[in-house]
């Protein structure tokens, strides 16, 4: 028998955040927390919250990063989605937008949509949102990216 010594580096393990943050109702089969939205209604919402326990609030999602599922942390500093910060309230914060708003902040986004929708044998799309939350004490943190799955 022979064993080695195990030599991770922050590519090889996971790295968890001091303070993770979820996505209250959202379903997480799977690695990204989801949420299944008619298109039909469009109206779609996260709530994203901290553990009670952290000592911390959540000051505002700074920065909101959309479109389809090939994006990533990288884009969420310079993601323009918001117009203004939304501010928490405790360890909670909701963002609320709708489909309508998702085409119109980009021209990618809204072909993204209207093809799902001229596409007669397409039932399902996934869409990607990614948040750049800042807690009370200036910390910030980029959560996993999260989905909407618009059904027809």
């Amino acid at each position: 028998m022979s064993s080695c010594e195990k030599d991770y580096t922050e590519f090889y393990s996971d790295n968890r955040p001091e303070i993770p943050v979820t996505f209250e109702g959202a379903t997480t089969h799977g690695f990204n927390p989801y949420i299944i939205v008619p298109l039909s209604n469009g109206n779609i919402s996260f709530t994203l919250t901290i553990p009670e326990t952290s000592g911390r609030t959540i000051a505002s999602i700074s920065r909101v990063h959309a479109g389809a599922t090939s994006i990533n942390a990288g884009g969420v500093r310079a993601a323009t989605y918001l117009t203004e910060p939304i501010a928490g309230n405790g360890t909670r914060a909701t963002f609320t937008t709708s489909i309508d708003e998702f085409r119109s902040k980009s021209a990618a986004n809204n072909t993204l949509i209207q093809n799902f929708i001229n596409n007669a044998t397409l039932t399902q799309l996934e869409i990607a949102y990614m948040f750049l939350v800042t807690l009370d004490n200036g910390q910030e943190i980029i959560p996993v990216q999260t989905r909407v799955w618009i059904r027809k």
